[in-house]
């Protein structure tokens, strides 16, 4: 039985860290308006730059990663691609606009979830297949050694398991026994464990948690990258899931650890998003935000094309004024000149905080 069905069949005492966490997702779904009265062109650069974000991202998640100078080029274009890491990031990017332009018209069933893995998964053989050999979720350490962290649903039962967790979200939502949001969490831990597919199970899982979003009534996954959010919180998104997943096969899970991170990283998105747009005045206003937060979270030495490719739509002039701005109020430090220079955060402002909690 999966841990959503459990929920469902038997809800009970909803801990208080996750109250917190749906009072203040449902707090923000009722300020959404004020999102989407923002002016056309902020929003429309809102999304381009979550494109990016999370087709990097979820694919930089597994270790599959691209030449920076070719991202802008690979999300936009219709770039002749170079090698299967870009046709990943490159299908990744065809999912997510599928998701986007038809969210109302895409329901959770299990041949949504077999196309959304073909989309993601490129030109690879078993693109849109269930795994054929049992796959378990190996460890394994820099000295050599491994261990089988997770040991997922065997491939010949994969089917039915899929086909049962597509029947309990679609009861989840008729009857409401549980909150959606918490349905969604469940879900998304379960699909996890079942883990239907030889390759892309991560990827696919963060397509169908915005596909889902969408079909609650949240639409922050169009302007702020999850994905993003995820990887920057990769450590504790891995060991949630760990403590979550442990028990799972014998009905005794403690699905409350990943239940909360994702209601966080929810929670996280759309604070950030209203901070944005709290910010930003004028499209001058927007570019320079963009800019600046893009600065903000590089956690090792970048290059001005590394904010480039996060910033679509931003010219190299005004990204070179907000790298001067930031080095002269000492939150950077340079070493080179020109387009090899090399960038460096030093501090950052007193108000920003972490984006995951």
């Amino acid at each position: 039985m999966t841990v959503l069905s459990q929920l469902s069949s038997r809800p009970g005492a909803i801990p208080a860290t996750s109250v917190w966490w749906l009072t203040e997702l449902a707090e923000a779904r009722g300020r959404q308006e004020l999102w989407t009265g923002q002016s056309p062109q902020k929003l429309k650069r809102l999304r381009e730059h979550a494109l990016i974000e999370s087709a990097v991202s979820s694919n930089r998640i597994e270790g599959v990663e691209i030449d920076e100078a070719r991202v802008g080029t690979v999300i936009f274009g219709r770039p002749l691609l170079q090698d299967r890491d870009e046709e990943e990031v490159a299908g990744y990017r065809d999912a997510l606009s599928w998701i986007h332009a038809e969210s109302d018209r895409i329901r959770v069933t299990e041949q949504t979830i077999l196309e959304l893995h073909r989309k993601a998964r490129g030109e690879i053989w078993d693109a849109g297949k269930y795994k054929e050999r049992d796959a378990d979720i190996i460890e394994r350490y820099p000295d050599g050694r491994s261990r089988v962290r997770f040991r997922t649903v065997p491939a010949a039962e994969t089917p039915a398991a899929v086909t049962r967790l597509v029947e309990s979200w679609d009861l989840c939502l008729e009857e409401r026994r549980i909150p959606p949001l918490l349905g969604l969490a469940a879900f998304n831990l379960d699909f996890l464990c079942i883990h239907p597919f030889r390759d892309g199970n991560g990827r696919v899982s963060r397509l169908l948690l915005l596909l889902q979003l969408y079909h609650l009534g949240f639409e922050v996954g169009r302007y702020i990258s999850l994905e993003r959010l995820i990887e920057e919180g990769k450590d504790r998104y891995y060991e949630t899931l760990e403590q979550s997943s442990a028990g799972w096969h014998e009905g005794r899970a403690d699905p409350w650890p990943y239940i909360n991170y994702i209601l966080s990283v929810l929670r996280s998105a759309c604070r950030h998003l209203e901070e944005r747009l709290g910010h930003l005045d004028s499209p001058k206003g927007e570019k320079t935000e963009l800019v600046q937060d893009a600065i903000r979270r590089q956690v090792a030495e970048f290059r001005l094309v590394d904010i480039e490719r996060l910033c679509p739509g931003v010219g190299r002039d005004w990204i070179r004024t907000q790298l001067r701005r930031m080095r002269e109020a000492g939150e950077l430090v340079c070493e080179g000149r020109g387009p090899a220079a090399r960038w460096r955060v030093v501090s950052r402002p007193p108000s920003e905080g972490s984006t995951l909690t």
